[in-house]
């Protein structure tokens, strides 16, 4: 069981802590978001939630069953009806279906809540569990691209079916 709550000024302790736990972990499958990301965490996110209130992103804390901060799925760059997905899941809580779980929600409030027609997700070519989070969720390879210097995998998800 996990909730996805929109983010709130109030998350930014937890989000940081979350951030700073986890970044070596992160690192190992998406380019690091560097030190000024955690140097500058208080405006990032104050512009986050300014970019939410504009209704261009829409961005997700995870908790699990026990109430925990344990990831946080986005939704990025909507416009004509299409958004970017993006999300992260705890080192201690991975294995455990939460990203598929929170992908699957995602989708469902992507469609219903928020009106778009199809999103869009990324992953490294060296993270399969995050390509398999997303073809069970009905995502679609696309293309080949670089992420950074990476080599990734772009797909795509209509979601008219569940409008």
């Amino acid at each position: 069981m996990l909730t996805l709550e929109p983010l709130r000024p109030d998350h930014a302790e937890a989000l940081l802590a979350f951030e700073r736990t986890n970044r070596a972990y992160f690192a190992r499958s998406v380019p690091d978001r560097g030190d000024a990301y955690f140097a500058e965490f208080a405006d990032r996110h104050a512009a986050l939630l300014a970019e939410q209130a504009e209704g261009t992103c829409r961005f997700h804390v995870i908790r699990d069953a026990a109430g925990n901060l344990v990831g946080r799925v986005n939704l990025v760059d909507l416009a004509g009806g299409t958004a970017e997905l993006g999300y992260r899941i705890a080192e201690s809580a991975a294995g455990r279906g939460l990203a598929t779980a929170a992908v699957a929600e995602a989708c469902r409030l992507a469609a219903t809540a928020y009106g778009l027609t199809a999103l869009t997700a990324a992953t490294t070519f060296d993270n399969p569990a995050s390509q398999a989070v997303l073809v069970h969720n009905g995502f679609r390879f696309s293309h080949e691209f670089l992420l950074g210097d990476r080599p990734a995998l772009a797909y795509r998800r209509y979601l008219a079916a569940l409008g």
